[in-house]
């Protein structure tokens, strides 16, 4: 969601400042904007478009070695300028970026204004530049003590006072702020993506930490002052990697990308046909112990944790259940010391899961999480974490991360298989061997592109999409109606396939586009029956199978083919061809891939 950069060092903090505002854009904004300290006062520019507006002949001209920057996701206010980041105190002494949300800003607004304080915006932000002006007193580091002792909530903040022309202040609660480290400067952002250009080596804030940032000087202190120690970690990954390399749109370029991030995940955790987790969280013991399995996760992490549920009760016979994050938190779920909770993220920030995680370990659950970025919120927040080591991923509708999470529940489940003695050594041998071979079937899947290409360009226009399958092809089908939902913004839905008569076959009229999976061979027959049932009704149906079925031919009007695999590993051959599907659904219509309308990457509030 929100983006935060900020700089301060002996260059131009302008070229940190937008540069580092486009590397955000994938998270998704509607509004954008810089500060910048020059001759001690805040010069501000803000835009309702593209980080790219924010380049004028003005802001060209500012020298300033000290400012910050936000890209934001509407919350408190309607996007316009005035609610735009960053927002001013009232003698303009104070600017302020945040990211999250001020859950006690409403009574903090009506305090400051009934002491005279005048606010220009509808934001929860503004009570924060106030406060501090409130309470500084020539003391900077008092006047942040007093201020973040009054916030309840989540919040990254982006600090500027224009008394101190070199001191850049972060402050982190629930919300990702990284620090990085370089000897000509020293700048924050909410993502490392923004912060590699610059240097890669970073500091991970903690939560309820405030960092006070000079040039050459970092002095980190927890909320009451006291100093905190930090370790610098180095970023092991490059500056191409978060560049579109002759691709149209990042999202393309990382469902190519798919072989090697799921290879990457995958070799290193496989030696002498086994699977190996260095220094894991779990032991046998502790393995043995776990009587239920509670997986956790939000939009494309909980469907991989819906194929999860059915990778880990044939493996493991554990009895599984998925939850979506957000609702897991309220239900008073029922789990204890004896239930393993899986958290799935991409980006390890998603405030729902992060707070599920919390839940969880209250009624003393084992909390397992599976996050791609490294030092995370939620990676910290666990008892352990298995990283998918996707590297960054850009385009808002993910692909390569919910691909490396499914391998990673593979690798999860053969490795604990073995341990608790539910599979034969004939059957580890074979999953192990069909998990070395994954990527290269994934890339085979990938050769569907022409077929799928055309099959986009002609239902562009289609009004509404269903999907179904049974099994993991359910599992499946959620995700790939999720994607088409996302980018192109075709209403489209994903329904268990024995569900068809009990309501769902009501909707299917003539020219409906039915888009059956069938990757489990086992319930092949069953789908074909559900096939034949649309088609009576009118349905084009487009479906997805191994190459073995050919049969399918006389049912389906479109036929897409994926290659063999472990027939619990199918999932990820069979999302292929409807991430692609999306993608080019999308491109057909000219629409935004790698930022849809009113969707944002990371989800830091609730």
């Amino acid at each position: 969601m929100c983006g935060i950069v900020g700089f301060v060092g002996n260059d131009r903090a302008i070229d940190f400042l937008i540069g580092g505002l486009e590397k955000l854009e994938y998270r998704g904004y509607d509004s954008a904007g810089i500060a910048v300290l020059n001759n001690n006062k805040f010069t501000v520019n803000k835009t309702t478009k593209r980080v790219a507006d924010l380049k004028t002949k003005e802001t060209e001209k500012l020298i300033g070695n000290l400012g910050i920057g936000h890209t934001r996701w509407a919350t408190h206010g309607k996007p316009d300028l005035l609610n735009a980041h960053p927002h001013l105190s009232e003698t303009q002494k104070f600017a302020v970026v945040h990211n999250g949300i001020i859950e006690n800003y409403q009574s903090l607004k009506q305090e400051l204004v009934a002491e005279g304080y005048t606010f220009k915006s509808e934001t929860d932000t503004e009570v924060i530049a106030h406060l501090l002006e409130k309470y500084y007193k020539n003391d900077i580091k008092e006047a942040v003590k007093k201020t973040v002792d009054r916030l309840k909530g989540s919040y990254a903040l982006g600090i500027l006072c224009s008394d101190l022309p070199d001191c850049l202040i972060a402050v982190k609660n629930f919300s990702p702020l990284i620090i990085g480290v370089s000897e000509n400067a020293n700048v924050i952002a909410s993502d490392i993506t923004a912060i590699v250009p610059t240097t890669k080596k970073v500091i991970y804030l903690e939560d309820e930490q405030i960092a006070f940032i000079i040039s050459h000087e970092i002095i980190i202190t927890d909320k009451m002052g006291k100093p905190c120690k930090s370790e610098v970690s180095q970023i092991d990954w490059n500056v191409e990697s978060a560049q579109k390399g002759g691709y149209d749109h990042f999202m393309l370029k990382e469902i190519m990308e798919q072989p090697n991030a799921i290879e990457q995940t995958i070799k290193n955790r496989i030696k002498q046909n086994e699977v190996y987790f260095e220094d894991f969280c779990i032991d046998e013991e502790k393995l043995k112990s776990f009587e239920k399995i509670q997986i956790i996760g939000c939009g494309s992490a909980y469907h991989a944790g819906v194929v999860g549920k059915y990778v880990f009760e044939e493996m493991l016979r554990i009895p599984t259940q998925v939850d979506i994050a957000s609702e897991f938190r309220y239900s008073n779920p029922v789990i204890n010391e004896k239930t393993l909770t899986i958290a799935i993220s991409q980006s390890g920030e998603t405030a729902d899961t992060l707070a599920a995680i919390k839940e969880a370990q209250k009624r003393g659950s084992f909390v397992l999480s599976i996050v791609n970025v490294v030092g995370s919120s939620i990676a910290k927040a666990s008892n352990g974490v298995l990283y998918t080591w996707a590297g960054p991923e850009i385009s808002v509708a993910t692909t390569k991360g919910y691909s490396t999470q499914l391998a990673v529940i593979y690798l999860f489940a053969v490795w604990a298989a073995k341990r608790l003695k539910t599979a034969t050594k004939e059957e580890l041998n074979a999953a192990v061997e069909e998990l070395i071979k994954l990527p290269k079937l994934v890339k085979e899947a990938l050769k569907c592109e022409k077929t799928i290409k055309e099959t986009a360009s002609k239902y562009k226009d289609a009004a509404s999409v269903f999907y179904i399958g049974r099994n993991l092809d359910y599992a499946v089908s959620l995700e790939a109606s999720l994607k088409l939902k996302e980018i192109s913004y075709i209403h489209s839905e994903a329904y268990a396939a024995g569900e068809l008569k009990h309501g769902t076959i009501s909707l299917v009229q003539d020219n409906q586009l039915v888009v059956a999976l069938c990757g489990v061979e086992r319930l092949f027959e069953k789908m074909l029956s559900n096939i034949k049932e649309v088609k009576a009704r009118g349905a084009v149906v487009f479906s997805c199978s191994e190459k073995a079925n050919k049969q399918i031919e006389r049912e389906a009007m479109i036929n897409v083919y994926i290659p063999k695999t472990h027939n619990l590993f199918t999932a990820s051959v069979e999302i292929i061809p409807f991430q692609l599907f999306a993608y080019y659904v999308a491109a057909a219509k000219g629409c935004d891939i790698d930022k849809p309308r009113n969707l944002a990457k990371s989800v830091t509030v609730e």
